[in-house]
């Protein structure tokens, strides 16, 4: 920045404020966004988040195969909960089988030498 003059002093501090405020608006731009809350779904929603039937959910509601909430005549269910029953239902592949196959087999080999 250039020197300036006494007179000029306001011109430049209105000059300091607004690259202040643009400095705010690219920071404010750069915050994360907030984590997305813990959403409770209706039946319908439910079924799309999952991309099945409205009968299969259901059924699944019905075994009690997958977390649900009732309070009165109505469903819901926690997208968090959701997301959770999905990933604990992964299947291993038969790569990681295998391999915790030959881990068992070489614990329970050395038990005997």
């Amino acid at each position: 920045m250039e020197p300036f003059e006494f007179n000029e002093l306001p011109k430049v501090v209105r000059m300091l404020f607004e690259k202040v405020e643009s400095i705010e608006q690219i920071v404010l731009k750069l915050k994360p966004e907030p984590a997305v809350k813990d959403d409770l779904l209706n039946l319908e929603e439910a079924a799309a988040f999952l991309k099945i039937s409205e009968a299969s959910l259901y059924t699944k509601v019905s075994r009690k195969e997958i977390p649900f909430s009732k309070p009165g005549k109505r469903l819901y269910f926690s997208r968090t909960e959701l997301q959770e029953w999905i990933s604990k239902a992964r299947h291993k592949t038969a790569n990681e089988i295998r391999s915790q196959l030959n881990k068992s087999n070489a614990k329970f080999n050395n038990r005997f030498i």
